[in-house]
């Protein structure tokens, strides 16, 4: 996600599932499902004094010389524990590849930021500022062949709402934010919120769920469809897989939107293969054989020095940098509250200024990254600016430590009652050891011990979630508006499967977090969010670390882009099924030919190196 202010859906990839429904209804659904069922239905007609928007004026950001056919072949560090995108488990690494394939009513433009048809071909806004109408396209399918209905979006409400996809964030959002959906025709609903909230749009592009597949939505959810296979209405399905080892991506040849605007020209390789490699060094040897078609440099060790090798210098394999303007990922350290070392206020400003993040930025990182000031850089007039990272700083180390009544030990170590100032930092990928490894010699210097516990990525994930952590070494997805309650609002604290990984347990920060849900003033919200910030700095669980307002990726010569590269919100130029953005490469096979021949006769071609500033941000210029 990472996108600017009302950038788009990825955004709303957040809220929304992949999941869907029929209008007929199955025998074995309960009465009390059929009853909630019914009720998202209405005599009533559409209001006559609505206005029906759409949108067919942006520009179109994909290439005209695009070509359909090929493989691209990328890779996952992990094979997931679920297919399921909901529910325990569900966040991994395969769960943004379904929700890019699962459509929602509408997209954002990537450039414009203008709303753009994607289910719905038509939609409107009611004087209340709390119901959006829409016009389905009727052409719309599953992958199953199942027309796209309405009550499709009916059945997302009842799906969500359900204690039985073990979900806590889904229920409350579709039961606290989202009222209800009304069905006038098949092909016409709306959606309202409880509230009325400024910027509608960006609670309501809401996914379909499939009630035609979900035959029964009980206490067997979790493990009957834990590798289900789910219609979904974008352009790719899975077709196969072996657990452990690959999953396999087709498009739909017939898919029923390739010849809309926004999405023609686009989706162009009829298949991804997705091989699970856990380590990226095995990975990049893979990459240089040709057996993976593009790879990301944005680790300087790549982009510097792994790149110095024939592949590249012979011009076989391209290099790209290319700037993007999105909101930055809450990238840090989380402290997690619930182990007694962290319960002092005092402790965890002391670990903050005992990170040399500066260091690592300038020596393992080249000066390449940039740091990070808190959790939400890049929101606009969301993001309060005037907050700056703690340093590090060891004087400051020494007065809070002191404060709190705690001495240096014989070998150096902070202790108070026996208990050492000695955390583990738990992460998950390789090439980030580097940084730790300094992190750890310059928190000794403060009288911290670092111990370094990296995990293959579902481990690591699944021990965060639990709670069982000292130190996440981690970072999250954006949305379009800071988001403070899946990750500071005590309902989410002291219990696994949530977001609220630092166990931030605080009444007065409730408070505030539910005012900012709750306000239908865009003012009011900005400056709650603003306020929200600060409170979540003092409370001082989190280290933000960097930020990279860019990406550096490598791709073999026969790896295709359009003329303008990528878009604003690019965060990946060769993501294959990003509906707002992706999908915009294509592989050229007679280039292919020629690079792999030319590879085994030695023949060289003019080394590619791209460097693309259009969109970079101007915090950094």
């Amino acid at each position: 996600m990472k996108k600017l202010i009302n950038i788009f859906l990825p955004i709303l990839i957040i809220f929304f599932i992949i999941i869907i429904s029929c209008k007929k209804t199955d025998s074995n659904v309960s009465q009390d499902s059929e009853e909630i069922f019914k009720a998202f239905y209405s005599s009533e007609p559409i209001p006559s004094d609505i206005i029906w928007l759409t949108n067919d004026t942006d520009l179109e950001f994909a290439s005209p010389e695009a070509k359909k056919g090929g493989t691209l072949n990328s890779f996952i560090l992990s094979f997931p524990n679920t297919f399921r995108v909901v529910g325990p488990d569900s966040n991994n690494s395969l769960r943004g590849l379904i929700l890019d394939n699962q459509l929602s009513l509408l997209e954002m433009h990537p450039n414009s930021e203008n709303l753009i048809p994607s289910l719905a071909t038509h939609w409107a806004f009611d004087k209340n500022k709390r119901t959006m109408y829409f016009k389905l396209d009727k052409n719309a399918k599953w992958s199953d062949g199942v027309s796209v209905t309405g009550h499709d979006y009916a059945y997302t409400i009842e799906f969500m709402r359900s204690k039985h996809i073990v979900a806590p964030w889904y229920n409350d959002y579709y039961t606290n934010f989202i009222e209800k959906v009304i069905v006038y025709d098949d092909y016409t609903i709306s959606i309202s919120l409880n509230k009325p909230l400024p910027e509608l749009y960006l609670y309501l592009t809401l996914s379909p769920t499939p009630r035609h597949f979900y035959k029964q939505l009980n206490e067997e959810f979790i493990t009957k469809y834990n590798w289900s296979i789910v219609p979904n209405t974008g352009p790719y399905q899975i077709t196969k897989f072996n657990k452990g080892k690959f999953i396999i991506f087709e498009r739909k040849k017939d898919w029923w939107a390739k010849d809309l605007k926004y999405f023609k020209n686009r989706f162009n390789a009829d298949r991804v293969i997705f091989k699970v490699i856990k380590d990226n060094n095995i990975a990049w040897e893979y990459f240089k054989k040709g057996s993976i078609d593009v790879f990301g440099l944005t680790i300087p060790d790549y982009w510097y020095d792994k790149t110095k090798v024939k592949e590249f210098e012979y011009g076989y394999i391209n290099k790209i940098w290319f700037f993007n303007d999105t909101p930055q990922s809450a990238m840090g350290m989380y402290l997690n509250q619930d182990k007694e070392i962290f319960k002092d206020k005092n402790v965890r400003y002391a670990f903050a200024h005992a990170m040399n993040v500066e260091k690592v930025i300038k020596t393992v990182l080249r000066d390449d990254y940039f740091r990070l000031e808190n959790g939400y850089v890049g929101y606009g007039k969301y993001s309060n600016n005037k907050i700056r990272a703690r340093r590090f700083d060891l004087d400051k180390v020494d007065n809070y430590m002191k404060k709190s009544g705690w001495n240096r030990g014989d070998d150096g170590i902070w202790i108070k009652n026996g208990l050492r100032f000695s955390v583990d930092v738990v992460y998950s990928q390789e090439e980030h050891t580097k940084r730790l490894v300094v992190l750890k010699e310059e928190a000794k210097k403060a009288g911290v011990e670092l111990n370094l516990d990296r995990l293959d990525p579902a481990t690591s994930y699944k021990k965060i979630l639990e709670k069982k952590h000292d130190v996440a070494w981690m970072g999250w997805s954006t949305s379009s508006r800071p988001r403070f309650w899946e990750h500071y609002h005590s309902d989410n604290a002291h219990k696994p499967q949530t977001n609220n990984v630092t166990n931030n347990d605080d009444k007065e920060l409730d408070i505030l977090i539910d005012q900012y849900r709750n306000s239908i003033d865009e003012n009011e919200r900005i400056k709650l969010s603003l306020i929200l910030q600060e409170k979540i700095y003092n409370i001082g669980d989190f280290v933000p670390t960097f930020m990279i307002p860019y990406v550096r990726e490598a791709y073999w010569r026969w790896i295709k882009l359009p003329k303008k590269f990528g878009t604003k919100v690019t965060d990946n130029l060769f993501d294959p099924f990003n509906t707002s953005y992706g999908g915009l490469f294509w592989i050229d096979e007679n280039i292919k030919k020629e690079t792999l021949d030319a590879l085994k006769s030695g023949i060289k071609f003019e080394p590619v190196t791209i460097v693309d500033e259009t969109y970079k941000m101007d915090i950094i210029k």
